[in-house]
């Protein structure tokens, strides 16, 4: 009994000394209509409301009812779906596809403000404690914030770059990180030095003086009895989490209050596969090759010769093949190819007998392919995807090639070589296994950076310095110019007095020397 006791009293002891965390109100806005950016937060999503947090999410989709969860849908975006990525894929210059993508983001965040459920909110009074913004170049929407009285925090779908530095107060230099709209990897080459410094100023001036006017336009019409001026909105992120991990492309420096949680929609525990699906796997002899160019490209828009050359390659291939094909029928289908809408591609990565992956390149499917150590075949098609390929590459565990002009003998080749040849699926294990050396999940460490921020009031300890200096002071230009200058200055009174002096000297001599003519 005095046993019982004891225990008892140490436990209630445990209990009263633990961090007590009440659970907190929690907006987050998802405003892009691609799935697979939602996907990677959706879990994230769902365990804060597990928590006992009270979560309410904006985004594009249909969502099915979570305890602790409230899903305001604005879906108007995808009636422009189509136009959006027809768009994405022109080939135009450099600065035109900048503003298309400008163009773009400024559609999403009109339909977002026009929902009605959106603007129910926005006027129902209601408050919340905590923002967290999906962090695109949607300056416009990180307005709920201020709208809602609520502490900024930032989410990224794509891991990190010079505008979320900039966000940050974080100084990386572009020597070593490549555009992430780029086909660039590391290291870069002079000449890919020269263009990375020379886009990333092109998309930054067709940021200041394209984009972000309308971004400000849009802000002052949808809160027009805003607190803060937009500027003032942009510059008030307390924490930023990152889709990315070191591991999984290459060190650079962070801030403290920015987090990698690379990974963490990844389940550590796959889930069974549909009995069709497992069957077709499990009874092949060879290997099964997974297909998916993600949500944003759809397989069954290709161009029929793309989608030929496919049918050929694969109905040649002694391995099996599960195609994400999002129509009931593909014409042509060889026996070993299976295709559906939707696969649970996770659980499909995880499977022993899934050998390759030929994946568009995208974040999500990249950090999958090396979570469950399977090499990759590239296909990219816009953004950060030939970055990503172009990485996988030059960290051995995959290769790349154009979709968009794809023959038949190459593609061939290409998928032989990654199947035969051990050296693509030992780089991808040896990354798998780099990334799972972690000292807790990338969930864990996002879930407690998140309450960290609704623990304490004043984050202002979180703040960088570097975010209050301008450009001038952040680079130390005054400073460096008063070091440099002033032995300049000194060098040239200097000179100026010694050749005064030796003026002075030569011309007393001269004076002397007419004298003595004289005499």
């Amino acid at each position: 009994m005095n046993c019982f006791m004891l225990l008892l009293a140490a436990l209630i002891t445990l209990v009263s000394l633990a961090p007590q965390i009440e659970g907190a109100k929690i907006l987050a806005t998802f405003a892009f209509p691609g799935r697979s950016q939602y996907i990677f937060a959706e879990s994230y999503l769902k365990e804060l409301a597990a928590r006992g947090h009270e979560v309410t999410v904006i985004n594009t989709f249909d969502n099915k009812p979570v305890p602790n969860m409230r899903f305001l849908t604005a879906p108007k975006i995808h009636e422009h779906y189509q136009e959006m990525m027809q768009l994405m894929m022109l080939e135009t210059s450099f600065i035109q596809k900048h503003k298309n993508f400008s163009w773009l983001l400024e559609v999403i965040c009109e339909c977002l403000f026009e929902s009605e459920a959106v603007q129910q909110l926005m006027r129902s009074g209601e408050t919340f404690d905590l923002v967290i913004a999906e962090v695109l170049h949607t300056e416009s929407l990180f307005g709920f914030a201020q709208h809602f009285n609520a502490t900024l925090m930032g989410f990224s779908t794509y891991g990190n770059d010079f505008y979320i530095d900039e966000l940050m107060g974080n100084i990386s230099p572009m020597a070593y990180n490549p555009l992430i709209s780029s086909p660039r990897s590391n290291p870069m080459n002079f000449v890919e030095r020269l263009e990375n410094n020379w886009e990333v100023w092109v998309e930054q001036l067709v940021h200041v003086f394209f984009h972000y006017p309308k971004m400000e336009k849009q802000y002052v019409k949808y809160f027009p009895q805003a607190t803060k001026t937009l500027p003032e909105v942009v510059d008030s992120f307390t924490l930023m989490l990152l889709g990315q991990h070191f591991t999984l492309s290459y060190p650079r420096p962070y801030m403290p209050n920015m987090i990698e949680v690379g990974g963490l929609h990844i389940s550590h525990k796959p889930k069974a596969l549909p009995e069709d699906i497992k069957q077709f796997i499990e009874t092949s002899t060879d290997g099964v090759i997974y297909f998916s160019l993600g949500s944003n490209v759809r397989s069954k828009d290709l161009p029929v010769a793309t989608r030929n050359t496919l049918l050929k390659v694969f109905g040649n291939l002694k391995q099996r093949v599960l195609w994400k094909f999002e129509d009931d029928q593909l014409p042509g289908k060889p026996d070993n190819v299976f295709i559906s809408k939707w696969f649970p591609q996770p659980d499909i990565l995880a499977h022993p007998k899934v050998t390759l992956f030929i994946t568009h390149g995208g974040l999500l499917s990249t950090m999958e392919s090396i979570y469950f150590g399977k090499p990759v075949l590239g296909l990219p098609v816009f953004y950060d995807q030939f970055m990503n390929v172009k990485r996988a590459a030059s960290m051995g565990f995959g290769l790349g090639l154009d979709l968009m002009n794809l023959q038949q003998t190459e593609l061939e080749h290409t998928i032989k070589t990654l199947l035969s040849s051990p050296s693509y699926a030992k780089a991808a294990a040896l990354l798998s296994e780099r990334y799972l050396d972690q000292p807790e999940s990338a969930m864990d460490r996002a879930i407690w950076w998140t309450e960290y921020l609704t623990r304490h009031k004043d984050l202002s300890h979180l703040r960088a310095l570097s975010r209050d200096m301008s450009f001038i002071q952040l680079h130390s230009l005054d400073t460096m110019a008063v070091l440099l200058g002033l032995p300049l200055i000194v060098l040239y009174v200097l000179f100026k007095l010694t050749r005064r002096l030796l003026r002075l000297i030569s011309g007393n001599k001269r004076k002397h020397v007419d004298k003595q003519k004289r005499h």
